[in-house]
């Protein structure tokens, strides 16, 4: 496929396009600082854009199969904003260049209520720590809810990131915003979250869905 990555200078961004190149995948890496990109790969052009403008955007996404957005932002300053205007621009520049398919990440928790289900830690410590970049990533997932039936869209809600090696486990998914496993304490790799994530571009299994995910077993 031909894939544009957004946030590919990130630590799950990079592992999505050395992924997708391993892959066999010609992938288009937009970003910021293209001295920050490292990898060297025949498949892979590096452009510098701004996100936050579906002009320049629209020429990038053109000709291509699908959008892979790794994009973070954080906490501070305040309020977020990051998260809803770049996906409103990616959207406007998908739209006018006739792609239709996005597969995006957030987090787990973005109903900053769901934390009260996965004990003390996270709903005392975790969710008022990142709540701002949370609510966001909500306004995203609401936008793309409510105004892109259009759009074929697949949001990955993975829990805390760690940079350990791929483990090849199965990922447990659920449409939910938590995988309930029993504790707070969950992680997976980016690695692992960057395999499901270009997986989501070979299946219909989860089309318009938004899925929590993580490679620890649920209770049920």
């Amino acid at each position: 496929m031909r894939l544009v990555v957004l946030g590919g200078t990130g630590l799950t961004g990079k592992e999505v396009v050395q992924q997708a190149l391993d892959a066999g995948h010609s992938v288009t890496a937009v970003v910021r600082d293209p001295a920050k990109v490292t990898t060297s790969h025949k498949n892979l052009k590096v452009v510098k854009a701004d996100i936050f403008d579906k002009s320049a955007l629209r020429p990038i996404v053109a000709e291509h199969d699908a959008v892979v957005s790794c994009l973070g932002f954080p906490r501070n300053p305040q309020p977020v904003t990051g998260y809803i205007e770049s996906a409103k621009a990616v959207i406007s520049a998908m739209r006018e260049a006739n792609v239709r398919r996005i597969v995006a990440m957030t987090a787990w928790y973005t109903d900053t209520s769901s934390a009260a289900r996965m004990g003390f830690l996270a709903n005392w410590v975790v969710v008022p720590l990142i709540r701002p970049m949370l609510t966001n990533m909500r306004e995203m997932e609401n936008h793309l809810e409510a105004s892109c039936p259009d759009i074929n869209y697949t949001i990955v809600r993975p829990p805390r990131l760690t940079n350990a090696p791929k483990t090849g486990l199965e990922m447990t998914v659920r449409e939910d915003f938590v995988v309930e496993t029993g504790t707070g304490f969950n992680s997976t790799t980016r690695a692992d979250v960057a395999a499901f994530m270009l997986s989501c571009l070979n299946t219909e299994r989860y089309d318009q869905k938004m899925v929590a995910v993580t490679t620890q077993k649920a209770l049920m």
